[in-house]
């Protein structure tokens, strides 16, 4: 099988880099980005890595070698950083950049929808629900998700983790609606070991309020405390966007925090969602407290005015 990246930017080529380590399903991946030497160097810098790793072909190419491709992830637009959305007073947060980037999003979905309509199209560009939203109007089909909280999701398990001095993997935990400000931590239904999360922390006197505050902060603005310390948010969104690639093409049902279209919430939001051929496959709406809820209709709230926006500025963009 052949899987597409659009824009091969800091979040493509790690994403390009963890679909060659895996290996798996695919056996080609064609890069594409505006920037054709770019997408030249990072394919054959791959190409010549790829013997250590499971047989792939790693090339670079333009929307017609996207023939056949059974997944297309799209990285492509402005990260936070170029995009100035990287103040964490601004309760914007991350769709302060989807202006900018529903017009990159109105010229390369036609484009790939063109040459691959059968294809899956993965959302991986800032902020991504409202763009997948866009795109799912754009393409005039479903097979379209966005990865959602799924790294919000591991973070918020790491974070857990890591004041409980567990491994990550043995903790429960997931953040639902926008990957955005207005996500939600699901606290109420954490655990470790069937245990909960909020009766083992706060064991060293700190009270457990003020451990969700600062666990909370941490999540949100992760994004902006990596972006400082090396520019891009890349390697475990990379790492999540291959994975969630490999859940596709094995068709495995695997249930992840990734976002779909909702026809209940009638916007694309992450919620417990099974991933599989075709994409979402269904989506289930978790255990939540009354305040969780609350948060949960307040984040649906924030997406649908997004959607909207991104919808009329690519129909501004796009009328004669």
């Amino acid at each position: 099988m052949k899987v597409g990246i659009v824009g091969v930017g800091a979040v493509g080529s790690a994403t390009a880099l963890s679909l060659v380590e895996r290996g798996g399903s695919w056996r080609e991946i064609v890069l594409l980005d505006r920037d054709t030497a770019r997408a030249d160097g990072v394919a054959t810098d791959l190409h010549y890595a790829a013997p250590l790793s499971p047989t792939v072909d790693v090339r670079s190419g333009g929307y017609d070698d996207l023939a056949d491709t059974a997944v297309v992830v799209i990285t492509a637009g402005v990260n936070e950083k170029a995009g100035g959305a990287t103040d964490r007073s601004d309760p914007k947060g991350w769709l302060r950049l989807l202006e900018t980037n529903v017009r990159v999003y109105a010229d390369i979905v036609p484009q790939v929808v063109a040459v691959v309509p059968q294809a899956v199209l993965m959302v991986v560009t800032d902020p991504p629900d409202p763009l997948a939203d866009l795109t799912r109007h754009l393409a005039g089909h479903n097979p379209v998700f966005s990865t959602g909280t799924l790294i919000d999701s591991l973070r918020f398990r790491v974070q857990l983790a890591d004041r409980l001095r567990v491994r990550p993997r043995d903790v429960q935990a997931q953040v639902v609606g926008e990957h955005g400000t207005s996500e939600v931590l699901l606290w109420s239904s954490a655990t470790v070991g069937g245990i909960a999360v909020t009766d083992l922390l706060g064991k060293d006197g700190q009270s457990v309020e003020e451990l969700r505050r600062e666990v909370e902060n941490d999540i949100r603005y992760a994004n902006i405390t990596v972006i400082e310390g090396i520019g891009a948010s890349q390697y475990g969104i990379g790492a999540v966007s291959a994975r969630l690639v490999e859940a596709v093409l094995r068709d495995e049902r695997a249930v992840l925090p990734v976002a779909a279209y909702s026809s209940a919430h009638e916007v694309t939001l992450s919620l417990s969602s099974v991933l599989g051929a075709g994409g979402v496959q269904q989506t289930y709406v978790p255990a939540m407290s009354p305040q969780e809820q609350q948060a949960l209709d307040d984040s649906v709230h924030v997406l649908r005015e997004a959607a909207e926006l991104a919808i009329a500025v690519a129909g501004r963009g796009c009328s004669p």
